[in-house]
């Protein structure tokens, strides 16, 4: 059995694969799901380029276009690797939370234009009255999400102190 086929079966890179797979499905294009479920079982939430790439056994081309989506929407960052040209991408220990904590400024700037498109309907019609429901959603979610938000920094906490 070569070296790459042996790597395939490592339990890590089913993991890879199965988690990549359970995001795709929800949504996220395949291969920035592989690289950032990757980068997620990586031991220290950061690789190359050239690492990610023989890892997931994929083109430079790939990791790029994929690393580009995965930073753009915020779920990967970019670092100089020390003494070197090479940039890493990197998972921060932190990314859900941070992720999440986004999504309520953009709940909330949503929230803002359905009340003001509202208002611009007209309360009294039928979509003015959707759009005015569609907002109070939003802000329902968006207190929600403050709260759970909260809850989770107060578990991790106590849970995870040296964290």
């Amino acid at each position: 059995m070569s070296q790459e086929q042996e790597n395939e079966e490592t339990p890590a890179a089913r993991f890879v694969e199965r988690f990549a797979a359970e995001l795709t499905e929800a949504g996220m294009q395949r291969m920035a799901a592989r690289v950032f479920a990757a980068l997620l079982a990586s031991d220290s939430g950061a690789l190359t380029s050239a690492e990610l790439s023989e890892r997931l056994r994929i083109s430079p081309a790939a990791v790029s276009g994929a690393v580009r989506y995965l930073t753009q929407i915020g779920l990967v960052g970019r670092e100089r690797e020390p003494g070197s040209r090479r940039d890493r991408y990197v998972v921060h220990d932190e990314q859900w939370y941070e992720t999440f904590a986004r999504r309520d400024q953009l709940l909330t700037r949503w929230e803002a234009i359905l009340r003001d498109g509202a208002g611009t309907l007209g309360a009294d019609t039928a979509a003015g009255a959707r759009v005015a429901d569609t907002a109070d959603f939003f802000a329902f979610l968006r207190e929600g999400m403050v709260e759970l938000l909260e809850r989770w920094r107060d578990h991790r906490a106590t849970t995870a102190p040296d964290r």
